[in-house]
């Protein structure tokens, strides 16, 4: 299966399936069947990218698993920080505002506002937000179905889980996909 994120400009309608998509707009998300008259941002779990995809990646999803398509966006204020962590499954992000670091794998990364990126999940990831000015992003994770509900980070430092958390997730939806 391919997880792709596409950028809608001049707004988009959608007719259901294992899509999710974001009004930039308006703030908000749906799950299948949706219409945004402005920017919006569509993500389509599918079998192969179809053109014009802002970033498309693998993800193995195995079939003997329930699994659920989550939308969530996560805002920082200056300074925020995302300590060493991971997540049950892979998703793709895609920054609105602000910038943030990205350090995972030995790499690091700079993005901006509509760069996107991917996170597989177990691979740990370190998240600095830009120092001068908030930073949000909005992700769509494909994560097993018990974590309905739940939060989905993990960090690799359980002292790190009694720090302050800087960073706000806000869940739009926890949807079950079929496969």
């Amino acid at each position: 299966m391919i997880l792709a994120l596409y950028e809608h400009d001049e707004g988009v309608e959608t007719a259901g399936g294992n899509v999710a998509v974001y009004d930039v707009d308006g703030n908000s998300a749906s799950f299948g069947a949706a219409s945004v008259r402005g920017r919006a941002l569509v993500w389509r779990l599918e079998q192969e990218a179809e053109t014009g995809a802002k970033l498309a990646a693998p993800v193995a999803l195995d079939a003997g698993v329930a699994w659920l398509l989550r939308c969530d966006r996560v805002d920082f204020p200056p300074g925020g920080i995302a300590y060493r962590h991971t997540h049950p499954g892979p998703g793709i992000r895609c920054l609105l505002y602000g910038s943030v670091r990205i350090e995972s794998g030995g790499e690091s990364r700079e993005h901006r506002p509509f760069e996107a990126w991917f996170e597989s999940g177990p691979e740990p990831v370190l998240a600095f937000a830009s120092e001068d000015e908030d930073t949000a992003f909005v992700r769509v994770m494909l994560v097993p179905r018990e974590w309905k509900g739940k939060r989905t980070i993990r960090y690799v430092d359980p002292a790190d889980e009694d720090k302050p958390r800087l960073q706000r997730a806000t869940v739009f939806f926890d949807e079950p996909i079929e496969l």
